[in-house]
Parts: structure tokens; C-alpha cells; sequence
């Protein structure tokens, strides 16, 4: 079966609008900056054209490296934490789990962080990525409620500072809620943290822990994968 061209009737060449794509999705960027960026590289693009290719495209880019990087995470150690997002005036949470590592598992958007919420969103990271031996986070009494109806209540860890390993997880994302100065709507939150976390994935590649030639090899092998990846 043939594959789908996802770039089919577009004139511009797709390697500039994943080159656009990755920009804005990687580094914290705005639509204008990513459009001087291009400029200055002789690629006359209009931002709101690259806001079109980042809603279009970003979801499709990150499925695919979801499928190639699928199984790399480990379950030895989760760590689970949750971080406020203001919405045109409200409150909403941004559910997020890691593994010790440091790779994003999942992301969840809700209303409340009370134990249904925390429950639904165990439950569906646990579905998609199996079972963790411990799990980590911080003395939010909604977690331990939760463990207690699904059953995992003996594997939870809290307390210290045993879970900055997730608190440190957020700065990209809040790095990129300043850029994007904030969130629409809850189902723009949740569809743009699905796709930035396996993006910041691909390249998150420890490199305080790497000696300098291992992080530059594995920075030119990621770059090149992606754009097989995102490959028509």
C-alpha cells in the first residue's frame, strides 16, 4: 500500500515547512521570529503560513517519531506532577508524567486536580505505556487516593525533593507558554503539549551527562532522523 504524501497540493517544498515546523516546535520561538529566521535564510513566508503548517503538521511529526520511539521509555521510575495553566482567566492543569530519565510519557489537560482527574490521567498513562515498578510525586493527597482505587498505593514515593526530576520537566514548556503568550483554549493546550513533548523528546539527549564529540554525533543523528521521519 502506497503512503500517504501528507504534503500532497502544497507548492511550497516540504523540507522548508518541516524545517518551519521544527523551529517553532523546538525552540521557543514566535511565528514572527521563526519568519525572520527564514528570511534571513532567503525563504519568503508569512506567519500566519507557518501557523497553519505548525497546526497541520505538528501532530503528523510527532506520531511519527512517537512510532519509531515507541518502547525506548523505561518503567522502572515515573514521576508524575501537575502545573497550573491560566486560560482566558481560568485554571486549568496540565497533568504530565516522566520517566527517570527525563522522557515525557504522557500529558493530560483538566479542570480540577482532584481524584477523579488524577485517576483518569494514571490510568491512561499506565494503558499506553504499561506499568511503572515506582512512582514519584509530591504530597498532593489526590495521588494517594487514586493509587488506592487502582491498587498501586505500595509503589508511591513522595516527599524531599524526590520529584525534581518532573519539576524540571516543566521549564521547556513554560518557556514555550511565554513565547506563545498563553493558551486559547484547553484543547489547543492538550493538543500542542502532545506534540511538543515527543519533539522535545527526540532531542533531549542528557547532554550535561555526554562528553562533547558523543552529544554533537547524537545531535546530527537526531536531526537527520527527524527529517527521514517527517519525510514524504
Amino acid at each position: 500500500m502506497a503512503t500517504k504524501n501528507v504534503f500532497k497540493y502544497f507548492k511550497t517544498s516540504p523540507a522548508i515547512i518541516r524545517l518551519a515546523v521544527m523551529y517553532y516546535v523546538r525552540y521557543p520561538l514566535s511565528f514572527r521570529q521563526v519568519e525572520d529566521i527564514l528570511h534571513d535564510r532567503g525563504i519568503d513566508i508569512c506567519h500566519e503560513t507557518i501557523r497553519f503548517w505548525v497546526s497541520r503538521f505538528g501532530a503528523v511529526f510527532a506520531k511519527k517519531i512517537h512510532k519509531k520511539r515507541a518502547g525506548h521509555h523505561s518503567n522502572w521510575q515515573w514521576h508524575l506532577d501537575e502545573v497550573f495553566v491560566k486560560i482566558n482567566g481560568e485554571r486549568f492543569y496540565l497533568w504530565r508524567a516522566v520517566d527517570h530519565e527525563g522522557e515525557v510519557l504522557e500529558c493530560f489537560v483538566t479542570k480540577r486536580r482532584d481524584k477523579a482527574a488524577a485517576k483518569k490521567f494514571l490510568i491512561k498513562a499506565m494503558r499506553k505505556h504499561g506499568s511503572p515498578k515506582v512512582i514519584t510525586t509530591d504530597k498532593l493527597p489526590s495521588y494517594r487516593a487514586a493509587f488506592r482505587e487502582i491498587g498501586v498505593a505500595d509503589r508511591q514515593l513522595c516527599g524531599g525533593r524526590s520529584n525534581n526530576r518532573c519539576e524540571n520537566s516543566h521549564l521547556p514548556f513554560r518557556r514555550r507558554e511565554r513565547a506563545m503568550q498563553k493558551f486559547k483554549s484547553p484543547a489547543a493546550l492538550q493538543k500542542f503539549t502532545s506534540y511538543h513533548a515527543q519533539i522535545y523528546n527526540h532531542f533531549n539527549h542528557q547532554r550535561h551527562l555526554e562528553t562533547r564529540q558523543s552529544f554533537k554525533q547524537k545531535r546530527a543523528t537526531a536531526l537527520t532522523e527527524c527529517f527521514n521521519f517527517c519525510a514524504a
